[in-house]
């Protein structure tokens, strides 16, 4: 699960290509499965979205929810991944985004009805 904040009238025209370039690094980096795409966009009002000294209204915030296991190196490599390719395709500069990932035992997770440590067909690994 993604979460995305950002300043509404920066946030809201560019959804669909920032969805896709960060599904595009997910499928790179972790090897995920183009149809594994859970993104949730927060576009907010700029009085309600504070953000740090030297950085402009394009400032957004990308929250990586994941089951843990993943090595570290691998989410170093996706986060410099989301840094480069947000740049290379959105013009944001790196100064500008913020990656935070966050993981959670498989246990913790729930879908389709059972756990993440239940799960037996997910089509990509978790650690990697």
């Amino acid at each position: 699960m993604i979460v995305i904040y950002g300043i509404k009238e920066n946030l809201n025209p560019i959804k669909k290509s920032l969805s896709d370039v960060i599904q595009e690094c997910m499928q790179e980096v972790l090897g995920f499965p183009e149809n594994k795409r859970a993104h949730r966009f927060i576009p907010m009002n700029k009085d309600d979205f504070f953000y740090p000294a030297g950085r402009s209204d394009a400032y957004t915030v990308i929250e990586i929810n994941m089951m843990a296991g993943r090595k570290k190196e691998t989410q170093k490599k996706l986060i410099k991944t989301l840094f480069e390719v947000i740049e290379k395709k959105l013009k944001i500069s790196p100064v500008d985004i913020e990656v935070i990932i966050t993981e959670q035992p498989a246990h913790q997770w729930g879908f389709r009805g059972i756990t993440g440590d239940e799960v037996q067909d997910l089509q990509y690994k978790i650690e990697v």
